[in-house]
């Protein structure tokens, strides 16, 4: 669609006008040059993840209830999405399947209970939540991810009943029940094939740009925990384990567990890889590997609680990025945020993207709620940090609540301005064709841009830098809009150069060669 957007315009005018206040904590979006001569190109453009988890589980995030109608459900669907593009996040992590359930029309699970009400009822009237998801995110020119639990098949706070085609009806043998909670059997190898089944539906038929892992794998202690005695349960896999054992199988029962997500770990690395490379896959384990790990670190241990070997996967490259939910504050004695994140980076032996999980919930009414400057404080320790290059707060309420003032402090400190998503090398490197750009000044000093794209494929956004004077102004557009009007900077300083750049689905950029503008005038 080549079309100027007149919703977009007024944004467009004011936005880059002003792009350039003061960030708090990082790197500012402008760049001074040291001339004003056109041999200098633009700096390099900005790159930070900069992401929020929607929690779809209990109507965390989305939809606020059971029981919207569909009308309502696009509203804060919009609204969420809105949200994000005025804070300048450029990703949003969606959970699609939360005890195998969907909230898409799935040929393997029924759908979700927290859209009707009820386990298996479609939206009324019809809609395809996910692929509307998809749309209005990209239209924003903002990333998708599609967040999966691999093993929940229920929740205990779930209050419909599971639905005919429900997992748990359909194949009673691979799921285990506990204290009102019902999993999958890692060990199962249909259970392994059910959850790859259900990834792989999704990477197919919808155009999402990332595939999401929880800290969900064996189940925490807690839901094996006997609410009368105290007492912790084993899980329930006894014929399973049987079963290897009588195969000839030598792994300790521990490591045997551990063994089985490793396999469902890389098998569904390797399944996207196949089917669509340029599709990121994303884990977000618990923010602790083992206690001791680094020295002074206290707590939780998922290797020997959830089975879950989280730094051999990160040690293999069986992701592209990885998202260790870091949920302490700075000054933790036993789980210090920036010692942890460190940590992580050290066992990034394959390069792959570190962008830490953050606990902007914390941030409430209650009396044990964190300073709001928390957050601000650990996405600069993030940026401070090297090899880590963003952030995913969790969860999106928070944001839209604007607690304690976060989202302001956001829009106004680190993320004032936009920044591309940094690049996957290893998943492609062939950035799209420059667009072919036409600049005119106007007699009013303002200055009318417009490009046309030059490639086969549609890019996923376009980047611009404009220049007033020797400073160098950034800007970031969804890929509907083809043209904008700059207006001079507090309405004086006038744009003496403009650069248009295609950003393709993988973050590559490829700028035109930047048009000097002097007198009133075409470029092309």
């Amino acid at each position: 669609m080549r079309t100027t957007l007149i919703g977009f315009t007024m944004a467009l005018m004011i936005g880059l006008a002003g792009c350039c206040s003061s960030m708090k904590g990082g790197w500012p979006c402008c760049s001074k040059t040291q001339h004003a001569g056109l041999s200098l190109p633009p700096p390099p453009p900005p790159r930070e993840f900069r992401a929020a988890w929607v929690a779809t589980v209990g109507n965390i995030d989305w939809p606020s209830k059971r029981g919207l109608s569909t009308a309502q459900q696009i509203a804060e669907m919009r609204a969420i999405l809105d949200k994000a593009s005025d804070l300048n996040l450029n990703a949003l992590i969606l959970q699609v399947r939360t005890s195998c359930d969907a909230f898409y029309a799935s040929p393997y699970e029924p759908w979700s209970e927290y859209l009707s009400g009820k386990q298996g009822v479609p939206p009324e009237p019809y809609y395809d939540p996910l692929a509307t998801w998809v749309a209005e995110a990209h239209r924003r020119g903002i990333e998708l991810h599609a967040w999966f639990n691999p093993y929940r098949a229920r929740s205990n706070a779930a209050k419909s009943p599971d639905a005919p085609d429900h997992v748990s009806n359909t194949r009673p043998n691979i799921v285990k029940q506990f204290n009102g909670w019902e999993w999958l059997d890692p060990a199962e190898p249909e259970a392994r094939r059910q959850t790859l089944n259900v990834i792989m539906d999704v990477v197919r038929r919808y155009d999402i740009d990332g595939v999401h892992l929880d800290d969900y794998f064996y189940p925490y202690p807690e839901y094996l925990t006997d609410k009368t005695t105290k007492q912790v349960a084993d899980f329930p896999d006894d014929a399973s384990w049987k079963r290897y054992q009588d195969a000839g199988g030598k792994l300790e029962r521990a490591d045997w567990r551990r063994d089985n997500v490793n396999r469902m770990i890389h098998d569904i690395y390797l399944g996207i890889k196949a089917v669509k490379p340029g599709v990121k896959f994303g884990v977000s384990p618990f923010g602790i590997w083992r206690p001791g790990n680094p020295e002074m670190v206290k707590g939780f241990d998922q290797y020997e609680k959830l089975y879950a070997d989280a730094k051999l996967w990160l040690n293999e490259g069986w992701c592209d990025y990885w998202t260790p939910q870091i949920y302490w504050r700075i000054n933790s004695e036993g789980q210090p945020y920036a010692e942890l994140l460190k940590w992580w980076i050290g066992e990034n032996k394959q390069g792959r993207h570190i962008w830490p999980g953050n606990y902007i919930s914390a941030v409430n009414d209650t009396p044990k709620s964190w300073p709001v400057e928390e957050i601000i404080d650990q996405i600069r320790v993030t940026r401070e940090t090297p090899g880590a290059s963003g952030n995913v707060l969790f969860s999106m309420v928070a944001l839209m609540q604007n607690r304690k003032g976060l989202s302001d402090l956001l829009k106004e400190g680190p993320y004032a301005e936009p920044a591309l998503i940094p690049a996957s090398p290893w998943l492609d490197s062939r950035p799209l064709a420059e667009p072919l750009t036409q600049a005119t000044v106007l007699r009013d000093g303002s200055v009318q841009v417009s490009w046309e794209n030059q490639d086969m494929e549609e890019p996923a956004q376009w980047a611009v830098w404009a220049r007033y004077g020797d400073e160098w102004r950034f800007s970031t557009y969804p890929p509907m809009v083809h043209s904008l009007r700059i207006v001079p900077a507090d309405g004086k300083r006038r744009v003496t150069a403009v650069g248009v750049g295609s950003v393709d689905r993988n973050g590559d950029a490829n700028f035109a060669p930047p048009l000097r503008l002097g007198a009133r005038h075409d470029r092309r």
